[in-house]
């Protein structure tokens, strides 16, 4: 009975390792996130497109980084260029009363270099679209990829003076509107910029057409599965919250650090995307990385962790940034944007509550394991050595 027991915490023992690094080696055709953002201007003359995703993901899409440096010079992207922009006619289908629309006026693609922030930009007319009458997008691109949860498309539609906002990610690609009588009256006659005072405003009479009524998905629950699936391709903000619960602790503590990380990283979030504060990614993404490595040398130096909620509290600030990124260069509507961002929280706290209820009665069971200190001594290693080459990756390449 006890070398069956044994046998028993040290399948517990494997299975949390297992746990921990299987999303690391899952096959990765995309980076860690491929954002695209795109932009619907909608006057009564035309229908403006513009559409812009970063840098590595057109390396990934199109190649032609033949020097292998990660970049794409002026040379490299003008020799994929036509690729690039027909792979995104396959994949990315304007409909305008349920009719898709050809690319036929491309005004520019270009390659917008701003470090690591470069993005490829494409800006394209279609034709208006008239009173009553449905406009939907659908963005394909990644579907066929085993990291499609990777990809997301944040949309912005500027109508008159209203403007929405959406989400497309994972299997949710649709999305769709039908213009009333009303919000038609108030369009721009061209590409006119609208007054200030319309960015405040939101759509009240927004409607999925009948087509995509089983596809499309509302803003709110968009923002609540990008959040989902933020955290889920997330690997760094895993492997933090892993180290958190694996050193042995009370139910007390587990959900004091919890809490704490749960309302450090929902305030900076919220600071980030609201623009009240501005670390720039390349402290953000590091500190990220130090974090699990602090974490796993606290859980190999003390046996019994205290005051965790603390430590977790200050680093949750830091996660909460990195978590902001992917919606800081989305413009949302503000009367939205409480919605959006606790949508967003919820999805990204929905995965994190599910996770630990996975992993809480594994930990319990390892801690009754006589041999229970060595697995989370070999597990903080792991942690750590994962941490530390991010931390130095995002440092120096």
């Amino acid at each position: 009975m006890p070398r069956l027991q044994s046998v028993r915490q040290l399948f517990i023992c494997f299975a949390l390792i297992l746990l921990l690094i299987l999303p690391f080696n899952q096959q990765a055709d995309a980076h860690a996130y491929s954002a695209s953002y795109t932009t619907l201007n909608l006057t009564k003359s035309y229908t403006e497109m513009t559409y812009s995703i970063d840098e590595l993901s057109v390396i990934e899409l199109a190649g032609g980084d033949t020097d292998g440096n990660g970049m794409l010079d002026e040379q490299e992207f003008e020799a994929v260029k036509d690729q690039f922009l027909k792979l995104l006619e396959q994949d990315i289908t304007l409909k305008i009363n349920n009719e898709p629309q050809a690319w036929t006026q491309v005004e520019s693609v270009v390659m917008d270099r701003k470090g690591d922030a470069t993005k490829a930009i494409i800006k394209l007319k279609f034709p208006p679209v008239s009173p009553a009458q449905s406009i939907s997008l659908t963005d394909r691109l990644y579907m066929n990829n085993k990291a499609t949860e990777n990809y997301v498309d944040l949309i912005t539609i500027n109508y008159g003076q209203q403007k929405s906002t959406a989400a497309l990610s994972g299997s949710s690609r649709v999305w769709a509107m039908q213009l009333t009588d009303t919000e038609y009256a108030s369009l721009q006659q061209d590409g006119e910029q609208v007054q200030s005072s319309a960015a405040d405003n939101s759509s009240s009479a927004t409607q999925t057409t009948d087509e995509d009524a089983g596809q499309s998905v509302s803003g709110w629950v968009s923002f609540f599965k990008l959040g989902m699936n933020h955290i889920l391709s997330g690997y760094d903000h895993l492997l933090f919250l892993f180290s958190l619960l694996i050193a042995r602790q009370t139910f007390k503590q587990y959900a004091a650090m919890i809490t704490a990380f749960t309302v450090a990283h929902s305030i900076t979030l919220t600071l980030t995307v609201l623009g009240i504060i501005n670390v720039p990614s390349i402290i953000v993404e590091p500190a990220i990385a130090l974090s699990i490595c602090f974490v796993a040398v606290d859980n190999m130096v003390r046996e019994r962790v205290s005051y965790r909620w603390v430590l977790t509290f200050l680093f949750g600030l830091i996660h909460g940034m990195g978590f902001a990124d992917i919606l800081k260069e989305m413009d949302l509507v503000k009367s939205e944007l409480a919605v959006d961002l606790v949508s967003f929280n919820l999805g990204i706290e929905t995965v994190q509550l599910i996770l630990v209820a996975i992993l809480l009665p594994l930990l319990a069971l390892l801690h009754r394991w006589k041999y229970s200190r060595r697995a989370v001594l070999g597990c903080s290693t792991l942690a750590f050595a994962l941490g530390g080459i991010w931390l130095v990756q995002r440092l120096f390449f």
